[in-house]
């Protein structure tokens, strides 16, 4: 009970956290850019609207449509369960791993896709066509990524992974290490719709990719797709910051080992959507056609860190 209870409280704990996270990356940027931008409680405010206001539906929507924001945020909870949050001991090891979380994350992505082809539209298809483009290059990236840390691990379990680079801090000093992170960072930008991948703060029709795929929907399905992309986002920085640097996490229930770990946990998703903030106002948007490189590049680093691994265990 003791094990359900405390991962109950973690994914809570960042379904909460989303919104606020994504209202931080946009509040630091628009204070790099010289501008006074909304408080970092905005996107709180706007899903409270979304989620009271009416719902218009295309007439050419069927069923998919009605279920795919379900299937979103369902998978998305999900993934986030299996993730260490404040405490090293994960308690959903036994029920999914590394490939469970990246299925979850694919499923998620799949859903979403159908939901925008499913009216009919032009922007819907283009956008669908494009995310499954960008899909298929930055789900292998994270699981390598990540796989490269359960071969020196020897275990694909999320908790597993975190406590043997606690238990041996010398794992995480090396060239395979640094290079699993730089892969992870680059598939994070594009998996979570973030520049210089996508732009999440523009509405051109011409280089929209996730929004392009959310423009019919309203209402209470527009506030579960938002919630689910911050809730994302929120996820991927999790794991950059538990998976590669796991130091803070509690390795036991007590209470003052749960209030350290949070603590650290919050201030790793500060630096790190920080970090977002800076990159996203110093660089521009890629061209679309230049987008398969950059992914590519970071798929080569992954098999890089994999590779290395044989050589670090």
């Amino acid at each position: 009970m003791a094990d359900i209870i405390l991962a109950a409280a973690e994914s809570l704990l960042l379904a909460l956290l989303a919104p606020g996270v994504v209202g931080y990356v946009r509040w630091v940027k628009a204070r790099l850019q010289g501008r006074r931008g909304a408080g970092v409680l905005q996107p709180y405010r706007e899903l409270r609207k979304m989620f009271a206001k009416r719902m218009v539906v295309a007439d050419s929507a069927s069923w998919i449509f009605h279920l795919a924001p379900m299937i979103v945020v369902g998978a998305t909870v999900a993934a986030v369960a299996l993730v260490p949050v404040v405490s090293a001991r994960q308690p959903a090891d036994s029920l999914g791993d590394l490939f469970a979380l990246t299925a979850l994350l694919m499923l998620g992505t799949m859903f979403l896709a159908l939901g925008g082809l499913d009216p009919g539209t032009a922007f819907g298809g283009m956008g669908s066509s494009r995310e499954m483009t960008v899909a298929a290059l930055t789900e292998p990236t994270l699981a390598v990524a990540i796989l490269s840390l359960a071969l020196t691990a020897g275990s694909s379990s999320l908790g597993a992974i975190t406590g043997t680079i606690l238990q041996t801090p010398s794992l995480a000093i090396g060239p395979g290490h640094a290079l699993a992170f730089a892969a992870f960072l680059i598939a994070l930008l594009a998996e979570s719709g973030r520049l210089p991948v996508d732009n999440p703060a523009t509405h051109l029709e011409l280089t929209m990719i996730h929004e392009a795929m959310i423009l019919e929907y309203s209402g209470p399905y527009l506030a579960l797709v938002e919630w689910a992309s911050a809730l994302k986002l929120t996820l991927l920085l999790t794991l950059a910051a538990n998976l590669f640097v796991p130091w803070g996490l509690a390795l036991s229930a007590t209470a003052g080992a749960l209030t350290l770990g949070l603590v650290a946990v919050v201030a790793k998703l500060a630096v790190l959507a920080t970090l977002l903030a800076v990159l996203e106002t110093r660089v521009a948007k890629l061209r679309l056609f230049r987008v398969p490189e950059l992914l590519a590049a970071s798929f080569t680093l992954a098999l890089l860190a994999a590779a290395s691994s044989f050589f670090t265990r």
